[in-house]
């Protein structure tokens, strides 16, 4: 993908994603006509370096067990509900939700989420702030 799109997934500007590639934090290669080119698995690679030194931040106590923190990739609204596509180490979820909900919550690529699933419902959650 081109860098824009993965400093967008990444919620950081197209600049700081060229300044980590001078630096060698992220891989990225050329295409024939000259634009720098990041491949999803290397977007994954340091997304999941980002969520390992990031550490989960606390969240309200919870009894659902099946819990997948990830970032958001995807955010369509329209204006009654909003789909949320979630990247979730090698899982894509997807939540419905009311359009609403998704601005209270300030989703857009590249926020941290956790999914909570729960019988066929996927509940996005955004981390307490520090």
């Amino acid at each position: 993908m081109r860098v824009g799109q993965a400093a967008e997934l990444l919620g950081i500007s197209t600049d700081t994603l060229r300044r980590w590639a001078a630096s060698g934090k992220i891989r990225v290669r050329r295409s024939a006509g000259g634009q720098r080119l990041v491949s999803i698995t290397e977007l994954r690679r340091l997304q999941g370096e980002r969520r390992r030194r990031d550490r989960q931040r606390p969240i309200v106590a919870q009894s659902a067990r099946n819990r997948f923190p990830g970032t958001v990739t995807r955010v369509e609204k329209d204006r009654v509900a909003a789909v949320v596509e979630v990247q979730a180490g090698p899982y894509r979820l997807v939540s419905l939700m009311t359009a609403e909900a998704a601005t209270e919550l300030a989703l857009r690529p590249g926020s941290s989420v956790v999914c909570v699933v729960k019988a066929t419902n996927v509940v996005v959650e955004v981390p307490a702030a520090r």
